[in-house]
């Protein structure tokens, strides 16, 4: 049994890694209109677990592309000339980044299923 063990822990690391990526999208999406915001991105480590790959979420980081430079004289935020900072979230990346992992959750949720299955025929078939 300890191979569907295996492989429901690469699901369900997979199910983890998603959702804290979603998280971070959220956040991102919440924060378009902050001035100074910088876009949070993760990056996924593959830790070795006997024969399989799980999958972990690596450190977030901040994306160091520029930010937007706004002109609005009355914002208190604004320097001499004019302008201050935005943010540097594009929402078209956000969104496509979303649905990115809302389908790779979905596909490890199914293999998740999967195995739960299989696992429930074959304990069924040795029961008999």
């Amino acid at each position: 049994m300890t191979v569907f063990t295996d492989a429901m822990t690469v699901a369900t690391s997979g199910m983890k890694a998603q959702a804290t990526r979603l998280r971070h999208v959220s956040e991102n999406i919440a924060n378009t209109e902050t001035p100074g915001y910088r876009r949070k991105t993760v990056s996924f480590d593959e830790v070795l677990r006997g024969t399989s790959g799980a999958v972990a979420v690596g450190p977030m980081r901040l994306d160091q592309s520029p930010l937007t430079s706004i002109y609005d004289p009355s914002n208190p935020l604004a320097d001499a000339t004019g302008r201050y900072d935005g943010s540097n979230v594009n929402m078209l990346l956000e969104i496509a980044d979303a649905r990115e992992a809302n389908r790779s959750y979905e596909a490890n949720l199914k293999m998740f299923d999967q195995i739960r299955q299989m696992k429930q025929g074959l304990l069924d078939l040795l029961r008999n």
